[in-house]
């Protein structure tokens, strides 16, 4: 248990903790070399170096730092920091996150990470003040050392929202008027929809995928469900429904087996149908390619129509990178819940040396707009350049080699805008999310502790036909009956129970 070892190296932390704390005291700091994990990273070891340079020699001044990061990237992060956690690493911060596969309240649970309630007001100040009452509440959960915060929430994007992301060059080359389809918006089901993507395919070759998916994120999109947060680790079998135009208003706080409703075996019977007829790329049905697949599609802009978690304002960014007219088409209305407020975290590892830097570290990224600009976006002249209005214009060669993931990162509304967001972009990015809805289960986060043989049972299910289903790789007809029985026998039953009884206790306060 990391606890255990966390717990053998307190003397050593008492030692020098009446040193360690630059709010409290004028005693001069110790130098510290600390150990973070990125993930969603495209940074190459060169630009790495090169940025890290300026990086290290900033926080020697402010608080005696050397940081050496680990650029995680989309399809390496989950196996790698899980493998690490479980062999007793040397790494200080963790991202983590309520749909990693070190999942927050899991991991907390287990002794992974540090309590840091204690901690907050005399490491990190700052970051008290800065946060949102609301968000730290969504960071509350019932760790290893009891109900608490086990990690910093990323100030960004605060809601919910699951777009269509729409190549608007190749939707107009076609002979749509892009405004027309976008405004109208884009119905799964319709013939419509099919024959666009259809269109697309005869025009760009046989070859061509027009519809380019992440599969979970679309079933949660078309058939209007939230994630339940402590759900499985690295999976979800659980869903609660929602309005999608009003999400706040209360048509029942029921959760569901998501894959046993009437709704889940119309989305899989349809995605199926659609990627028979040459829709969607077999690159989108394999967990081992679809991460790296997606991904890179999307860069390239080689794509009709494909799915986004939103954030406000990325369709600028996206279309610039790509060199394409890119939209995004709403599915629902955006709301807030558990997902959101985790869905980017900062965990100190239960096995640092050093939390009280560790925190310290955090609450100056968060607070300091050189250091959070430096380490997303890079060093002035080399990555970006700074317009008379005060956003900035990337260097397109350099940013390739050194692209963090913005929203991975921290407090992203301390960050200089770019020229294609505005320079007000930060004021209309906080007036969307002021007006986003609250789902009525609100902050609920289920603790499954007590059925943790049935997770364990159903996530050994689930890895064997949730993917293929979702992504229209296997026949829902004759495939969802078998997995449906399977997850009867592993529990999902017992699981489900659970779940709403614990819910059915938030609500009644």
């Amino acid at each position: 248990m990391k606890k255990l070892l966390a717990m053998l190296l307190a003397c050593m932390m008492l030692v020098s903790l009446l040193g360690v704390s630059a709010f409290a005291s004028e005693t001069e700091l110790e130098p510290v070399t600390l150990s973070i994990w990125f993930h969603g990273s495209t940074v190459t070891p060169d630009a790495s170096e090169k940025v890290m340079e300026e990086v290290n020699a900033y926080l020697q001044e402010k608080i005696n730092v050397t940081l050496e990061p680990i650029w995680g990237t989309w399809g390496n992060f989950d196996e790698a920091t899980v493998q690490a956690l479980a062999g007793g690493d040397k790494v200080d911060i963790y991202f983590t996150s309520n749909w990693s596969a070190n999942e927050y309240n899991k991991y907390a649970r287990d002794g992974y990470w540090v309590k840091l309630d204690d901690m907050l007001e005399e490491y990190a100040p700052h970051l008290v003040e800065l946060i949102p009452q609301g968000i730290w509440d969504c960071a509350v959960t019932n760790g290893y050392d009891g109900m608490g915060v086990y990690g910093v929430p990323a100030l960004k994007d605060t809601a919910t929202q699951i777009c269509w992301d729409v190549n608007g060059t190749l939707l107009a080359s076609l002979d749509y008027d892009v405004d027309a389809v976008c405004e109208a918006g884009l119905d799964y089901y319709s013939d419509e929809f099919e024959e666009m993507l259809q269109a697309a395919k005869d025009a760009k070759g046989g070859d061509f995928y027009p519809l380019l998916i992440e599969p979970a994120v679309l079933e949660r999109m078309i058939t209007h469900t939230s994630l339940v947060t402590g759900d499985l680790n690295g999976a979800n079998v659980l869903s609660y429904y929602y309005d999608p135009e009003h999400p706040s208003k209360d048509i029942g706080s029921t959760i569901v087996n998501k894959f046993g409703t009437e709704e889940f075996a119309k989305f899989a019977a349809r995605t199926y149908e659609l990627a028979q007829k040459g829709f969607i790329s077999p690159s989108c049905q394999s967990p081992a390619t679809a991460n790296d697949y997606r991904t890179a599609t999307q860069s390239s802009g080689e794509y009709l129509f494909s799915t986004q978690s939103y954030a406000f304002g990325c369709e600028l960014d996206y279309a610039k990178a790509r060199g394409i007219d890119v939209r995004m088409v709403p599915e629902t209305a955006a709301y807030m819940d558990c997902t959101s407020g985790q869905g980017a975290m900062m965990a100190i590892s239960a096995t640092s040396p050093n939390p009280e830097r560790a925190l310290m570290f955090l609450d100056l990224l968060n607070s300091d707009p050189k250091l959070m600009t430096m380490l997303n976006y890079g060093l002035e002249g080399y990555t970006y350049t700074t317009n008379d209005d005060g956003t900035i214009t990337f260097i397109d060669e350099a940013r390739a080699q050194y692209s963090p993931w913005t929203n991975g990162m921290g407090n992203i509304r301390i960050l200089p805008p770019t020229d294609a967001q505005g320079a007000d972009f930060y004021e209309r990015f906080s007036a969307y999310y002021d007006a986003a809805e609250t789902l009525p289960f609100g902050g609920f986060i289920f603790d499954a502790t007590d059925v943790e043989t049935e997770g364990a049972a159903l996530a050994n299910v689930w890895a064997e036909y949730a993917f293929n289903l979702m992504s229209g790789a296997v026949d829902p007809e004759t495939v969802l009956p078998e997995f449906l029985q399977k997850m009867e026998e592993a529990g999902i039953n017992e699981f489900v129970s659970a779940a709403q009884t614990q819910l059915d206790a938030y609500l009644a306060g």
